[in-house]
Formats: C-alpha cells, structure tokens, sequence
C-alpha cells in the first residue's frame, strides 16, 4: 500500500541546476516545495557526469567546478527548505477532483501539486558506445570523468569533436602522461576558444580519424586508431580511453503525459506553460522559437515558470516577486 499522498505548492521534476534554482525561486514566493529526480543526488548532469568540469557560461561566475556549483545551488535552496525525493522517477500525471496535478512517482508515491514545472533537462541520458572495444568498459575504457585523478600518470586517448571532448583533454593534460584527442572530422563542434586551447596546448590531435580497435592483457593497453587516407591503422599507446560521442537522450515517461512535443523537447510559451494546464517547463527540456540551450537561459525560464505558477495558485499575487535585497 502506498503512503499518502504529498501535497506541496510547487512540484519541480529534474534536480538539475534549474531545478535548483526553481526551488529557490518558490521558496522565495513562500511556495512550499517538492524536488524529484530520478538521479540519486541532485546536480542534474552536472552532479552525475561533470563534477569536475570547469563551467563557465554562469553570469558573474569566471568559472566553478560543477560540484561546487550544484553545492552552491543547494545551499542557495536550502534557505526555504525545499523536500528532495530522489532516486525516484516521475512516472504519471493525473487530476485530482479540484483540477490540482498529482504525479504517481515509480514507487507508487503520490505528489498532489499546485502546479508542476519540468525542470528534467534532456531526460534519461545514455551515452553513445563506442563502437570498437566496449569489452574494455570499467577497465580502461569510459565514458565520463567524474574523477580526474584516477587518469594521472596515464596515456589518455579522448574521442570525439564536441565540448566534452575537448573540455576533458584541457582537464587531463596537467596530470596526465599523455593525451590524444581523436575525432572523425575535420573540423570540432566545441566553442572556438576550447579548440584553440587544446590545439596550442600539448595534446596530440588526429583528425579525420577513428577508433578501429582496442587492445590489452586484461587492462587497456593501446588503441588501434584508422586515419582516413593511410593504408595502416596507428598503433596508440593507451591506458585510458574516454569517449565523449554524446548521449542519446529520452523523456521517459514524460512522454506519455499529453505534452505538446517537438523534437523530444517540450513545446512552451512565453510564460513557460506547456499544453497541459498547470504544467510549466524550464530548461533544456523546453522547446520554442529563438530558443537557446544555456544554463544561464534555463535560470530565467525556470523564474519565468515560477512566478506564473505562483501567480495562478494566488491570484492576488504580484507576478513581480521582488528584488532578493529586498528582503534582507
């Protein structure tokens, strides 16, 4: 038999950094507040894949660690004491006999909301396998770098042409005996800056080329990489492989709610509604014209929501909350 249900103002599904910031944003309306995700501790992607990474599209932050940044979140939130259920996903949305949205989380737990916001970023996350060598998965090769350190002192092969990849070659090139950045292209789909930064630095760069092959007694020991054009794959020396391909990225359950969808992304207007009544987006997970995925823009889209929420619980609110100094 399932506990009774949760009755809270605002119910934020994705404990991302803007969720975070959402359940700062309500606890600043007085709104009390519930934060799922289906992640067992909070910090979205930032906290599960980069806590080490150096972030640095925050306005008036230069840069911060993710950890520190989710931990900084946090504490911000903490100041109005929001409920966090973690580990546990969101699974469907139904009406209670006022029209008030009750989400059934996967372990039968009913959260009965004044209003939802989608704060789920882009979902369930898989990373895109590498398609030579997944037999090396947990010993050598990996996917992510939550830990730096455990690549000191290694031959580090990076795969791939995006941010990740070349974030973490920048990252690893201090400790690391040796990094080599491989991508299939020519050309690298990271910021400008990043590229120019790893191309001056002291990683080796293989373009135009591809993982064919892992090798090793046991552990990883070197990669076979195909240069297209050469008659014969380099044979690489390399205790370490990460490969930063991408995620392949699903809704889940959100799926099945009844939103307006567009790409796997949830279609909202200006206000952040989406096309169920009460039911908010903020974040990567939202969809529009002109949209841009930042983090500094899923800050004010998830304020957006909020305040309209509030607004919508009470009609006699101001949809302006006020300046935070304000307060003090």
């Amino acid at each position: 038999m399932s506990a009774s249900p949760v009755r809270t103002d605002i119910l934020i599904v994705g404990a991302g950094p803007t969720g975070l910031y959402g359940a700062y944003c309500a606890g600043f309306r007085g709104l009390g507040t519930v934060v799922v995700d289906a992640l067992p501790q909070p910090g979205g992607q930032v906290g599960a894949l980069y806590p080490q990474k150096e972030i640095r599209d925050v306005a008036g932050i230069p840069g911060v660690r993710g950890r520190d940044f989710v931990a900084a979140l946090l504490s911000q939130a903490e100041t109005y004491r929001p409920r966090y259920l973690l580990g546990r996903q969101a699974v469907s949305l139904a009406r209670s006999a006022a029209g008030r949205p009750q989400v059934t989380l996967a372990d039968g737990q009913v959260i009965d909301a004044g209003a939802v916001v989608l704060t789920a970023g882009i979902g369930t996350f898989t990373p895109r396998a590498l398609p030579a060598g997944e037999e090396f998965l947990g010993r050598g090769l990996s996917y992510f770098v939550p830990d730096p350190a455990v690549h000191a002192g290694h031959d580090v092969l990076v795969v791939g042409g995006g941010d990740s990849a070349v974030d973490w070659a920048l990252a690893l090139g201090p400790i690391a005996r040796s990094v080599t950045l491989v991508h299939r292209r020519e050309t690298f789909r990271a910021h400008a800056a990043s590229v120019s930064a790893v191309t001056t630095g002291g990683a080796r760069i293989i373009t135009n080329a591809e993982v064919e092959a892992l090798a090793g007694d046991g552990a990883l020991q070197e990669a076979r990489v195909r240069v297209r054009g050469e008659d014969r794959p380099r044979v690489l020396r390399a205790d370490s492989v990460i490969a930063a391909l991408g995620f392949v990225s699903n809704l889940g359950p959100l799926a099945a709610w009844g939103l307006e969808l567009r790409r796997r992304s949830v279609v909202v207007d200006s206000r952040m509604r989406t096309s169920l009544d009460r039911v908010y987006a903020a974040g990567d997970i939202t969809e529009y014209e002109g949209k841009v995925r930042l983090m500094s823009v899923g800050f004010g889209e998830v304020a957006t929501a909020v305040n309209n929420a509030a607004v919508v619980l009470d009609p006699g609110l101001s949809l302006f909350p006020g300046h935070s100094t304000e307060t003090v």
